[in-house]
């Protein structure tokens, strides 16, 4: 079995957290998806791609397992983010479009998704948890950047289409007010782009989890539509590397200026 996550140690203030970009899936689990489960739809396809080397020594936490083992961004005890709303668990019995992704009666037992926690979540969320109380020890701040992509439509989870840049702090409550102005600034002055803050993604367990500013821990989520670079949003998934550099351009501005913000309140 290949280890859970992927990481990259920078000495940057930033870290980019990756938690739904893997595709592994273990042979006894995908044996139990149906054909439409082994599609792996809900993939955020090639976001370790786009922010790749966006900016020097950042350091990335990478998930390798795909979000149908089991959802690096959910509480571990299945508490639902959005309650009242469609959404995912912990471990999806449905894709973004409510259509099962198990084959009949191979749905994961309580068992089952504890053994996927022990396994693949909690090692993930160890790796990350160390890396933002190193990046903090070297500069008295750590900013989580957790990177994200969703299909720009899908009725099942929300109405009409998506903004391009998605921007989650739950309302405020997991950054300083400077980290969460420069996402809304930075993207409001994106030529042919629209973004929201706070809107149908808030920012998932993740941002929620780790987001202390007052601890010097700050959090917070970018959910890009993927129509922003993909070629399309139905398989293959295609990466439309025109489009992405574009985006790219304004995503380097983003975690250029968080950055910058760091260091200078560490000063």
């Amino acid at each position: 079995m290949k280890t859970p996550f992927s990481l990259h140690q920078g000495i940057s203030p930033i870290i980019l957290g990756l938690p739904h970009t893997g595709t592994d899936v273990p042979a006894a689990i995908w044996d139990r998806l149906n054909d439409n489960g082994r599609i792996l739809a809900d993939t955020d396809w090639h976001i370790h791609e786009l922010y790749e080397g966006l900016l020097d020594n950042a350091t990335t936490v990478r998930a390798t397992f795909h979000r149908y083992v089991i959802d690096a961004n959910r509480d571990p005890a299945g508490v639902s983010l959005y309650p009242g709303q469609n959404t995912t668990g912990l471990v999806p019995e449905t894709d973004f479009d409510g259509k099962p992704i198990w084959n009949e009666g191979q749905q994961p037992d309580e068992a089952d998704i504890a053994y996927r926690v022990e396994t693949f979540h909690a090692p993930y969320h160890a790796a990350l948890a160390a890396e933002i109380e190193r990046v903090k020890a070297i500069h008295g701040i750590a900013i989580l950047y957790d990177c994200h992509s969703i299909r720009s439509h899908i009725p099942f989870l929300f109405e009409g289409k998506l903004p391009d840049f998605n921007i989650g702090t739950d309302m405020g409550r997991t950054c300083d007010p400077t980290i969460e102005k420069i996402a809304v600034d930075v993207t409001a002055a994106a030529d042919g782009y629209d973004s929201i803050l706070n809107g149908r993604f808030k920012g998932g367990w993740t941002t929620r989890h780790y987001g202390k500013p007052e601890a010097g821990v700050h959090a917070i989520q970018m959910e890009l539509a993927q129509s922003t670079h993909l070629a399309s949003e139905v398989p293959p998934f295609a990466y439309d590397a025109q489009k992405a550099e574009r985006l790219r351009n304004h995503l380097k501005t983003i975690l250029t200026r968080m950055e910058n913000f760091a260091l200078e309140t560490q000063r």
